[in-house]
Order: C-alpha cells, then sequence, then structure tokens
C-alpha cells in the first residue's frame, strides 16, 4: 500500500510492476488530491471482474477490475458517500488476458456455430 514492491506477484499483469518509473508522480498525485492507495487480493480482484461483467456486461482484464474494486471497498467503508458520482476507467478488455478468465470459470464450455441465430438461441436463456 503505497509503496514499491519488490517481488511483485499478481493476476492481474498490466500493473504487475514493482517500481514504476511514475512512482513520483503518483505519490505527489495521491498527496495532493488527499487520495489514498490500496491493495487487492487476487480473489478481490477476480471477484469484481467477475461481478462487473454479470452486472453491466462488460469484460475488462484483471488490472482494470481493481480500480472498481477500490470504489467498491471504499463505498462499503464509507470513505466515499453512496450517491457519488464516481468514474472508474477500465483501460484493458478481457481478451487482453482471457487465460485467467477460462482457467476460473464456472460450469462447461458451449460451443455454438459461428452463427447469428444459434449464438441467440444460446445466450437467450441466461439474459434477464
Amino acid at each position: 500500500k503505497g509503496g514499491p514492491v519488490e517481488h511483485p506477484e499478481t493476476v492481474a499483469t498490466a500493473i504487475r510492476i514493482g517500481n514504476p518509473q511514475s512512482w513520483s508522480g503518483a505519490l505527489a498525485a495521491q498527496q495532493e488530491s488527499g487520495g489514498w492507495f490500496a491493495a487487492f487480493t487476487d480473489d478481490e480482484i477476480v471477484e469484481t471482474q467477475k461481478y462487473l461483467a454479470r452486472r453491466e456486461g462488460v469484460f475488462c482484464e484483471p488490472a482494470s477490475a481493481v480500480s472498481l474494486a477500490g470504489a467498491l471497498t471504499d463505498i462499503r467503508a464509507g470513505r466515499i458517500a453512496r450517491g457519488s458520482t464516481i468514474v472508474c476507467t477500465l483501460t484493458g478488455h478481457g481478451l487482453k488476458d482471457p487465460d485467467l478468465a477460462i482457467a476460473r470459470m464456472q460450469g462447461p464450455v458451449v460451443r455454438v456455430a459461428a452463427e447469428r441465430l444459434a449464438v441467440e438461441q444460446a445466450l437467450l436463456p441466461h439474459l434477464s
């Protein structure tokens, strides 16, 4: 939380940088804005990634899920007031790192013909 990490290891490969070049800039932005740093486990990151896919239909890569994990955690902790306007930047699509999503997928893989009607029929039972 708030410093270089000697041997970083995380499923969020896009932010697995132990000592980023822009560290001093990030620290200055945090201090000037009165913001804070937070850390999340791989399980928290993956759960947030799945939550976003279920709730909004957005498939982001793990590092992008971290911004939402932070917002949700801070809302629950009362650091951000309910009803506030929040912007979470998601810069990476889930297909950037599909192996993680596939490995943690629940249920069987469903194969369908690459035809619109077949895809619609496969998806319709799962849409609300």
